[in-house]
């Protein structure tokens, strides 16, 4: 009788073990599926954002380095400003405010901030900046804004957000190279993980010590629709690969105008030519970022 029972509880010992394992198969898959169809990758990579805020923060005033200090304090998910400026990417928050499409047809941005949508980063940034700066905001509301901030001039630097909805910014053009990516990747994280590396505050100090004053004047004398079209005349200059300027149009590929959905994507070479060939611009934009986002920082916190 105490055999027979034993039998039986090793049975259902087993059944059980079986339907735990079942259930961490299908997590498992979902995990999978989730990353599979997960919104496409975030402008310039976690590290191409702290070392933009890292530069901020050096450039800030010690009124608001005070005052950001203070606030970070009240975040519970971060302790350091340049790693605050990755929250509005995990997970993606406010999608549709990362980027700003553009017509084919369009050489810049002239009257709308956002000419084919109702709003878009240009727009993100005048509102969380008002929002910074806004003495009767509460804290949360500042903390928030100030997140939002540091990343959303992150974003208006990474030249392919800047760029045209039917290939949704290089997202669905290959590259065949070492990123082993698109090239929305390659200019968001490969080029620098490969060639700068992640080293964020040797990075940030690097860069910031390259910066003269009169580049300092220059790059903060402007406002965000201008940095806009700064990364639209990069994303759509013939070294980038990006797009074909055909008939004051820039197409797809030099037979289609725009990216169709049953079409096959296109392939851009990226070998160490190409990153090599565009490094001192990605360098150049990470800089201009962070020293704007200084000044923006310091004028909504110390009246600058």
């Amino acid at each position: 009788m105490r055999q027979g029972q034993g039998y039986r509880d090793k049975i259902a010992g087993a059944r059980e073990i079986a339907v735990l394992h079942a259930r961490w198969m299908m997590i498992g898959l979902a995990v999978v599926l989730w990353v599979s169809f997960a919104p496409d990758v975030q402008a310039w990579g976690d590290t191409g954002h702290r070392i933009i805020c890292e530069i901020a923060f050096q450039e800030l005033t010690p009124q608001a380095r005070a005052e950001v200090e203070r606030l970070i304090e009240l975040d519970p998910d971060f302790s350091r400003f340049s790693e605050s400026c990755i929250w509005p990417d995990h997970p993606r928050k406010r999608g549709s405010e990362h980027f700003v499409n553009l017509s084919r047809d369009a050489s810049q941005i002239d009257q709308e901030s956002c000419p084919l949508a109702q709003t878009c980063v240009v727009m993100a940034i005048d509102v969380d900046r008002a929002i910074l700066g806004d003495t009767n905001a509460s804290d949360a509301k500042k903390v928030e804004a100030l997140k939002f901030l540091g990343h959303w001039v992150g974003d208006i630097h990474q030249p392919l957000h800047v760029s045209f909805e039917d290939d949704h910014g290089g997202n669905d053009i290959e590259e065949a190279g070492p990123c082993s990516d698109n090239l929305h990747a390659v200019w968001d994280s490969c080029i620098i993980e490969e060639k700068l590396g992640s080293e964020i505050e040797k990075l940030a100090a690097a860069l910031r010590g390259s910066v003269m004053d009169a580049d300092r004047t220059q790059w903060t004398s402007t406002a965000p629709k201008a940095w806009a079209n700064e990364s639209f005349i990069i994303t759509t200059s013939e070294p980038v690969a990006y797009c074909v300027q055909k008939e004051n149009a820039c197409w797809y590929e030099d037979t289609n105008k725009t990216l169709d959905n049953d079409e096959g994507r296109k392939v851009v070479m990226v070998d160490d030519v190409y990153m090599n060939q565009h490094l001192a611009m990605i360098k150049r934009r990470l800089t201009q970022a962070g020293i704007r986002l200084g000044r923006f920082i310091n004028q909504a916190l110390d009246g600058q």
